[in-house]
């Protein structure tokens, strides 16, 4: 069996007013984090080119999936990086989460700003098993935007999903782990939420970088498995470095999985 970690992290796009959290100062927190657990897969969220192509840069056990893209100006989106000595990447691409999926920048449903998912289909160099991996941000104002984002995806989903191919949806949902969207994932493809199946109690994963100050908040980043999976362990990775800055203002969360015996 081949074990697997995989982390989804928001990484706050470059503000110029956040102050000591500033991207210049964060980007190598970040990294030294995503190194340290030795990632597998990892899908990030809210980072615009610059950003994504600098911690490219400082991830050199990981493969940044962008062949398929050309990105836009100003653009935020969610982006996959995988350990190329685990896969081989297949095939790649972004669905707009709007009426129009298919083009770039697309938006719709009131979204503040165009929302999307990447996804890639991976092979295991060592099982020949393949898996597709889908990563997602949706709209952080009104819960019937996402609803609608969230059905844009399961339909686009499902184009591209293969009989027998293995699903890890990630990402920032901007909504409870208690939501209907969470239903409606796990539903339609058969999926699990591994930090309530390994019963841990809920807290926040978006701190506004107040760590350990911010007493209110909920789940709203998820990582969702296939029921053929085990997880063997999840967490947030809640660490800050002197004088107390954090690397963004949402923790990281990371788990490591592995598929079950067929």
């Amino acid at each position: 069996m081949q074990t697997l970690t995989l982390m989804t992290s928001n990484i706050r796009f470059a503000n110029n007013d956040d102050g000591i959290h500033d991207w210049e100062t964060r980007r190598p927190l970040l990294a030294q984090i995503y190194r340290e657990h030795k990632l597998d897969i990892l899908a990030t969220q809210e980072g615009r080119e610059g950003q994504i192509k600098e911690l490219d840069v400082l991830l050199e056990s990981l493969v940044l999936i962008d062949q398929h893209r050309t990105w836009i100006f100003d653009r935020m989106y969610p982006c996959l990086y995988v350990n190329p000595d685990v896969f081989l990447i297949l095939e790649s691409g972004d669905i707009w989460l709007s009426d129009t999926p298919d083009i770039p920048g697309s938006t719709a449903f009131e979204s503040a700003f165009p929302r999307l998912c990447t996804w890639a289909r991976l092979k295991c160099k060592k099982t020949n098993n393949t898996i597709l991996v889908i990563n997602t941000h949706l709209d952080h104002i009104k819960q019937e935007t996402r609803k609608k984002q969230i059905e844009v995806l399961i339909i686009e989903v499902k184009k591209i999903k293969g009989p027998t191919d293995p699903l890890l949806i990630l990402g920032d949902f901007n909504e409870p782990p208690t939501s209907q969207l969470k239903k409606e994932l796990i539903t339609n493809f058969e999926l699990l939420d591994p930090w309530e199946e390994l019963n841990h109690p809920e807290e926040t994963s978006h701190h506004g970088f107040l760590g350990h100050e911010a007493l209110t908040g909920e789940r709203i980043d998820w990582i969702l498995i296939p029921k053929s999976f085990f997880c063997n362990e999840i967490k947030m990775d809640r660490r800050y470095f002197e004088p107390q800055l954090y690397p963004s203002d949402h923790y990281p969360i990371v788990a490591t999985v592995v598929p079950k015996c067929k």
